[in-house]
This record gives structure tokens, sequence and C-alpha cells, in this order.
């Protein structure tokens, strides 16, 4: 069956954050957070296939999409205030998180922050070990140069983020990075984008607490991982199972935005782990 989706919109300390929501609120719930330059539509399809069996619930920060912004500098930290304020607005008591790219520094936070929420881990694609990054990363880390960062909000860049590594173009809809840029190029959102640039060595110098929650918590955790990312390696992925020793672990012949070619088989996947997962509580 194919789910309705729901779009609605949410007030966070007067931001209007927009998310998508499909599926039963009694069944497991998954907490889609996406990437960069990027926003809820990246999970359109991946909702489609499993919002009949599961609760889907995807955001947009502020500063992306269809959300408002923030006043003031956009950092991880504050990214992460709003989500965690998100998920208490809309009732969401317990849930596993699939984290993605940028997903990966906003859901860790709120995972240390409040262990009691996670059911399980999703990570696509989404960094928290130094193994991980690709000479491209450690560049765009160690820029303070906002001109520089600024280079990295061209419509060249957001559709090589889809194409490096992919083995099919022609599973690749153009939607994707073209609606990335239309957003990306709205009025003060490329400030937005260059100031979370500026801001993304916070997250490597957080990597330490996370792996420390991994360690402790030992969530159930499913990786699933695209290894042609020019970003994030694979050496990335496989260091989750020196923290999660018993994490599930696949790797694709693909590239970053890994749904966007592999979702006949990752959603399987997605939907096998979630059904070994508790329903809310």
């Amino acid at each position: 069956m194919i789910p309705n989706v729901f779009h609605r919109h949410v007030d966070v300390d007067g931001v209007r954050v927009f998310y998508r929501e499909a599926g039963p609120v009694a069944a497991p719930t998954l907490l889609l957070l996406h990437g960069f330059p990027s926003a809820s539509h990246q999970f359109r399809r991946l909702i489609d296939a499993l919002g009949d069996r599961f609760h889907l619930v995807a955001p947009d920060y502020p500063g992306f999409g269809h959300s408002g912004d923030l006043d003031g500098p956009h950092t991880f930290d504050r990214l992460a205030d709003t989500v965690e304020k998100f998920v208490d607005a809309v009732g969401l008591r317990r849930f596993a998180l699939y984290a993605f790219d940028f997903g990966g520094p906003v859901g860790f936070r709120l995972a240390v922050r409040r262990p009691e929420l996670i059911t399980g881990l999703v990570v696509q694609n989404a960094n928290a070990y130094t193994d991980g990054l690709s000479e491209n990363a450690r560049a765009f880390i160690a820029n303070d140069d906002r001109e520089v960062a600024a280079g990295f909000m061209t419509l060249a860049f957001t559709k090589s983020q889809y194409e490096d590594g992919a083995t099919d173009p022609a599973l690749l809809s153009p939607d994707g990075w073209t609606l990335d840029q239309h957003f990306l190029d709205l009025p003060g959102r490329q400030d937005i984008q260059v100031d979370l640039a500026l801001d993304y060595r916070s997250n490597v110098a957080r990597y330490p607490e996370w792996q420390e929650w991994l360690r402790t918590a030992k969530p159930p955790t499913l990786i699933v991982w695209g290894r042609g990312d020019a970003i994030f390696t694979e050496d990335g992925a496989k260091a989750y199972l020196r923290d999660v020793p018993d994490a599930e672990l696949h790797v694709f012949d693909t590239g970053h935005f890994a749904l966007e070619e592999k979702l006949p088989e990752i959603a399987p996947l997605i939907a096998a782990f979630l059904g070994r997962l508790p329903e809310n509580a």
C-alpha cells in the first residue's frame, strides 16, 4: 500500500518548522534527519516505501527546505536544539534515529542529551570517526574562509554530491539536486550554510563523546553506506563496529546519497530492522 503523507508545520521557539509524516503512530517510529544541502524531500521515496507499516517523521532543519530561519548564526548546536524541541512539540516519545550526513551531528547531539528517546540507530553515510574523513572532508573542515566556504554552495557542487560514486546515472533523479539548489539560492540561505560549514569542526571535536555513547548504550544499529562517497569513506562505516560490534553493516556500490540509487536494496533492510524494534512506549 502507498501511504498518505502529511505535510505539516509546528512552531518551535518562533521558527516555523516544516515536516513530513506518514504511517500509524503506534508503530515503531523512525525520525529521518537529512543532510546538506538537502531537506526532508530527500526521503520522499523511502517514506512511500515504508510509511504503510511504520511511523516516519522527517523535519526540515531551520534554514533548510520549507522551514524558517533562526535569528543569528546557525550552528550545529542550535540545529540540535530545534530538533530536540521539535521532537517534544510533535509528541515523539520513543523512536529510531536515521542519521544521514548533517543528520549525524544533529542526531548524535540529541542521542547524548536524551538517550531515553532512542530505540535504535540507522546510520547512512554519517560520520562519527576520523577514520571516515576523506581528504575533501578534511579540507572542508579545516577551512575558515567564508568566501572559500561559499564555493561549496554552487549547483555544480550540489550535483556532484549525487553523482560522485554512483554507478548508474539514469537512476539519479535530477529533481534532488535541482530542489536542493532552489532552497540554497533563497535569500540568506547561502550565508546560513556558510555558518554551518565553518562550524563543522565542532562536530569532529565531539566524536569521542558520541563514541562513548555508542559504547555505553550499544543501541541496535543498522549501517548502510555508499562506498563511492567522496566525503565520508567506507572506513567511517566500519569504524562504528569498534563501539557497536553487533551492528549490521551493508556497503553498496553507490555514492553519498545512497537512497537515490539503492532504495530497492536499502528499504527492506530498514523495514526488517524496524520490525525488530519495540513499538512506541
